[in-house]
């Protein structure tokens, strides 16, 4: 199983840990650390994330790296990343990149 982000989520990514970098270098690399470690565990156990509670039909799950919230799919032998949303902000469907 392989791990990728769409480009939207690519840059949700990298632009949440440019905003923690600027008041703390640190916690951004830490926080991108954690999350490397929650998405690999993620590619082991893929029924790990929950299903999205605001989008319960939809085929998309979350692995919460707080306060983020990383959301992906699984695909054939693929887990794809399709959205990174703060935890303070109100989703809009996963999917509409």
């Amino acid at each position: 199983m392989k791990l990728r982000f769409t480009t939207g989520a690519h840059a949700q990514f990298h632009s949440a840990l440019h905003h923690i970098a600027r008041d703390k270098p640190l916690a951004a690399e830490r926080m991108r650390s954690r999350t490397l470690t929650a998405l690999d565990r993620l590619i082991m156990y893929l029924e790990s994330g929950r299903v999205l509670k605001e989008f319960p039909d939809s085929p998309y799950r979350e692995v919460i790296v707080s306060p983020y919230r990383f959301v992906y799919r699984m695909e054939k032998n693929v887990v794809a990343v399709v959205g990174v949303w703060h935890s303070a902000q109100l989703p809009e469907e996963p999917g509409q990149e």
